[in-house]
């Protein structure tokens, strides 16, 4: 009994280790927007817009400062009295030094905002602000998520050209141990064998060379999602179930609005942010109202005895307003609201050249999908002749009726045709993937 619950520990274990190593698509898509360095950071800038949305708001609440001063004049300052208020001669001076060698003076001041057109202007943005950090960070969690397709896609394609290598290489061994046979028992040619050993020497170096690229394929896909480079991962996807993987583009074009694209929404953002900036460069001309309270204690003492207990302390606490009025800065804030209304005009042109470029794009993205499925469909017809032609000149081979320079012929169409297959399988999803992006509405 111990050693069957043992048995189903190590295996429920077994299935967790596997579990956390295997990856679909859609998982390596949805592990790489939480692990991928790009969206993370991209997190961070929301957190890090949400704490400038406090400290903006924070700006016009009440501010309570506290302050110490202590004073130890070296050498007093003198002061010229006339000398006649203590009986001296007309015109004379008597040199007089007023106050004690040291003082001290603490005191706490609040202040409050009343009016600043800057800060209303900021207050205003504060959406906007917030608006253009999620808008940033879904365009990374898009661009993360092309990345990880095409890694993903990359990494099939090269365990895939592995596979196809492995067959090529049996189907070529296969042969060449035959013609062997037949060259021992003097009915062929040594040519017919040479040529089937160059045509197994060549796949043997590139099955070595693609086990390689495997290697760097699946590591980048690591790099990519956010995954540990030095954990063993493994794809359940595959490629042709990716590559045949339906999906609504139709409908999706239909209904196609490009003020949720977000593209357009970033460049619209970019223009009102512009238009903040015109706004508050205006602002900087209306004055700056601030009041405040302020309340304290004086000490004066000859040497520092200020923490004995007959040192005399003298309160005093005062209220006020401040007022700042902007007069004259040489036309310095003439030529800042000049600046700042020639970037936003410039953001008006940049979100109605955004436009048709992501107009055109879509048509281009859409054209680039068609070419890669009819380019696919192609390469499939191509690749059944290519077997095809590769498996009747296999047998014309063996039979001697023709040389194993035309068999290598028929090899390399039928592996040049297996390589245009793999990357048309990885265009399709890839060009898929660009225009279900552009598709996207947010």
């Amino acid at each position: 009994m111990k050693k069957i619950v043992l048995f189903i520990s190590l295996s429920l274990l077994s299935f967790n280790l596997k579990g956390q190593n295997a990856f679909t698509l859609d998982s390596a898509i949805d592990y790489s927007l939480n692990n991928n360095r790009s969206s993370k950071n991209a997190a961070s800038d929301i957190e890090k817009a949400n704490a400038k949305k406090w400290e903006t708001i924070a700006t016009g609440l009440p501010q309570i400062n506290a302050f110490i001063d202590y004073n130890n004049n070296l050498k007093q300052p003198i002061s010229l009295v006339p000398a006649e208020f203590f009986g001296g001669n007309p015109g004379e001076f008597a040199e007089l030094s007023f106050g004690t060698k040291q003082t001290i003076d603490g005191s706490v001041t609040l202040t409050q905002l009343l009016f600043d057109g800057s800060y209303m202007i900021g207050l205003a943005s504060i959406k906007l602000y917030m608006d253009i950090a999620y808008k940033a960070k879904i365009k990374t969690d898009q661009e993360v998520k092309k990345a990880t397709i095409s890694a993903y896609g990359n990494a099939l394609v090269s365990q895939e050209r592995v596979e196809i290598l492995k067959r090529n290489i049996k189907n070529v061994e296969e042969n060449l141990n035959e013609i062997k046979k037949i060259y021992e028992n003097g009915f062929t040619e040594l040519e017919n064998v040479e040529q089937l050993t160059i045509s197994y020497s060549s796949l043997k170096n590139s099955l070595d060379y693609a086990i390689k690229v495997n290697k760097t394929s699946l590591n980048l896909l690591k790099l990519i999602i956010g995954y540990d480079i030095d954990k063993e991962i493994v794809l359940l996807d595959n490629l042709s179930g990716l590559t045949l993987k339906s999906s609504n583009l139709e409908k999706s074009k239909e209904s196609f609005d490009i003020e949720k694209n977000i593209d357009y929404q970033l460049a619209l953002n970019n223009k009102k942010s512009q238009q903040t900036l015109l706004r508050l460069e205006q602002s900087k001309a209306l004055p700056t109202l601030r009041a405040f309270v302020k309340g304290g204690y004086d000490g004066n003492n000859d040497s520092f005895r200020f923490f004995k207990s007959n040192q005399k302390w003298y309160g005093y606490s005062f209220v006020g307003v401040t007022m700042s009025v902007p007069i004259f800065s040489s036309l310095r804030k003439s030529a800042k609201t000049q600046q700042a209304r020639i970037e936003f005009e410039k953001s008006k042109v940049d979100l109605s050249e955004s436009k048709n470029q992501i107009l055109i794009e879509l048509e281009n993205a859409n054209s680039e999908y068609e070419y890669a499925v009819n380019s696919y469909n192609n390469a499939v017809e191509n690749l059944k002749l290519a077997e095809k032609i590769e498996k009747k000149n296999q047998i014309k081979f063996l039979e001697g009726l023709i040389s194993g320079l035309e068999l290598r012929q028929a090899q390399i169409q039928l592996y040049t045709i297996q390589n245009q297959l793999l990357q048309s399988m990885l265009e399709v999803i890839n060009k898929k993937t660009n225009l279900e992006i552009i598709l996207t509405q947010n």
